[in-house]
């Protein structure tokens, strides 16, 4: 008898805690998601590469989100979706040259009380002793359910968070695109296995259903939209950019943040049951700010939450930056600005790296002669890295660097035999150059469409030193590149294995160069590298040109375009396309 009363006291004492909770729960609330991706360390309105103000940058999505969070009938999550560790020189200095101190990312973040992040693949790019470090001094949540430690078996960095605000669940899932593996030496993500976005979104919805019961599920994925992108399809395992594909395919998400592909995007995608799910993908460089409204109606027949969402792109240009954050940040904006005037060496001709899409180029060659020096390889293989910069005559600074060589890849030291160099650039070639059946076609290969879109990533058109070779537009693709001899005058052997020097994106398998171009299968590539540095290219360049304290840019010009008149005669109308009409 006393067990059944107890019971029932029990049975009435938890459904009186029950309503009591529910009656906490708001009737109606709006749910304000404030997202940034792709910062690329845009921190102060300051580009210090180019030594310009910018009208994009933390200190102005600051003042808005300060605006937002003085409303009080919503409540305001702030979020970002990775890669902040990579791209202005104020994050490169706390990532390499000052490591030891607090990490300016840190500082920054924890100031504006960002609620949750996402790992991006240029955040894995900094290193093991770098972000680790970071993790432990974010003050929220640092996300990528998808990278799992392969010693425990259990996510490297946590998984999910759950957010409260006046009695709502939301949950964040956040994700990195897993091509990481496929971009960065192993080094750099050593203990780490990376999980297909797809598979790991369906398992950990699933877990978070069950264990969490949200009232609202948010996608945070540091992966981009165009699922077709480089050949891929939705049923690729890996795929780079699966944001898209979980909408379509994973029931439960209410909004999926996209990333890492650096467009702007806002729309409304169906899943499979036909629910419409919106995805939002905020550009880069703090440039936008994707802001959800999910506004929240309790059905009491349902006893559930109906959702009203709506999204849209703000243009952070619009605002100004905020007073306080400027002036907390004075001191690593006065550090960081005297870092990047440090002089160089003077150069006594102005480059440009709108030549190199064209042909051979000194902004390109600059990096060939270094990579040789370097290594001592036989052949060099490089890549402009930069669409549209130029490194004025005269003395140049660390600042100049930047431009020159934008990312942090280390130099590899690979062994290719003589036909897997010409694969390489044959397929390289492909991407760039248009198969011309006249001197009035395209020199450079556009994308089918009206916008005159380049086919390629510039970062993906790949020239080689070392080599003396021809490119005959005019033949079919795998048809054009004629290696004559080596640049010592030896003769070029297809079956001969060289000693080839290329970064680590490319050497790591980036653009598909080494694998679908050489044909090396992927598992195989670290096998062929010789040696690599320790540390990133531009400080071995910065070294390099210190102690020639003069430079003089020059062409190698041991590779050319024929027939010569129809490579000019289309560089000159692709040349207008892409600079001359967005100048007027």
């Amino acid at each position: 008898m006393k067990n059944i009363i107890f019971s029932l006291f029990l049975f009435f004492f938890s459904m009186t805690v029950l309503k009591s909770c529910n009656s906490q729960r708001p009737n109606k609330l709006i749910i304000k998601l404030i997202a940034t991706t792709d910062v690329h360390g845009a921190i102060l309105p300051y580009d210090f590469i180019l030594d310009a103000s910018t009208t994009n940058s933390l200190s102005q999505v600051y003042s808005f989100v300060k605006e937002e969070r003085k409303n009080s009938s919503q409540e305001v999550i702030f979020l970002d979706n990775g890669d902040f560790l990579q791209g202005q020189p104020i994050v490169y200095f706390y990532n390499f040259e000052n490591p030891n101190a607090k990490h300016i990312c840190s500082e920054v973040m924890n100031y504006m009380k960002y609620d949750a992040a996402s790992v991006g693949n240029h955040d894995i790019e900094a290193g093991h002793s770098v972000y680790d470090k970071l993790k432990k001094e974010l003050h929220f949540p640092w996300l990528a359910a998808n990278i799992i430690d392969t010693l425990s078996k259990k996510p490297y960095f946590q998984p999910y968070t759950i957010i409260k605000r006046r009695g709502i669940k939301i949950a964040i899932l956040g994700m990195i695109t897993p091509a990481v593996p496929n971009w960065l030496p192993q080094n750099l993500w050593a203990g780490m296995k990376f999980e297909d976005i797809v598979i790991s979104a369906k398992k950990w919805q699933k877990i978070i259903q069950e264990k969490e019961n949200p009232d609202i599920l948010i996608g945070l994925f540091h992966s981009g939209v165009d699922y077709n992108y480089y050949n891929q399809t939705a049923d690729s395992l890996n795929n780079e950019n699966a944001a898209k594909i979980v909408a379509e395919r994973v029931e439960g998400f209410d909004v999926i943040i996209a990333g890492h592909d650096h467009q702007k995007i806002c729309q409304k995608i169906k899943n499979a049951s036909g629910k419409e799910v919106l995805l939002l993908d905020p550009s880069y460089s703090a440039k936008e700010l994707g802001v959800v409204s999910i506004e929240l109606i309790f059905n009491e027949k349902e006893q559930k939450y109906e959702k009203i969402i709506s999204g849209n792109l703000v243009n952070v240009s619009t605002l100004k930056p905020d007073e306080g954050f400027l002036k907390r940040f004075e001191y690593p904006f006065s550090l960081i600005k005297k870092y990047v005037e440090k002089p160089v060496c003077v150069f006594s001709e102005t480059v440009t790296s709108r030549e190199s899409l064209f042909g051979p180029s000194a902004f390109v060659d600059l990096i060939h002669q270094l990579q040789l020096d370097l290594t001592a390889a036989d052949i060099s293989l490089a890549t402009p890295l930069s669409y549209d910069s130029q490194i004025n005559k005269g003395q140049i600074f660390v600042r100049d660097l930047f431009k020159l060589y934008k990312y942090e890849n280390l130099l590899y030291t690979m062994e290719l035999s003589g036909q897997e160099i010409k694969n390489y650039l044959e397929f390289s070639v492909s991407l760039w150059f248009n198969q011309m059946s006249s001197p009035n076609d395209n020199l450079l290969r556009f994308k089918k469409d009206d916008k005159m879109r380049l086919f390629s990533q510039f970062y993906n058109f790949s020239s080689a030193a070392g080599i003396i070779y021809e490119i005959d537009v005019r033949q079919s693709f795998g048809k054009r590149v004629n290696i004559k001899t080596l640049q010592n005058g030896k003769p070029f052997d297809l079956t001969e294995k060289y000693r080839v020097a290329i970064n680590s994106y490319q050497g790591n398998g980036g653009g598909n160069l080494l694998t679908d171009g050489a044909k090396i299968p992927h598992k195989n590539l670290a096998k062929r590298i010789l040696k690599s540095t320790e540390k990133d290219i531009r400080f071995y360049l910065m070294k390099w040109l210190e102690k020639k304290q003069t430079y003089v840019p020059t062409s190698l010009k041991n590779w050319q375009i024929i027939p010569q008149d129809w490579a000019e005669k289309g560089k000159k109308k692709d040349y207008e396309i892409l600079f001359e009409k967005n100048e007027k």
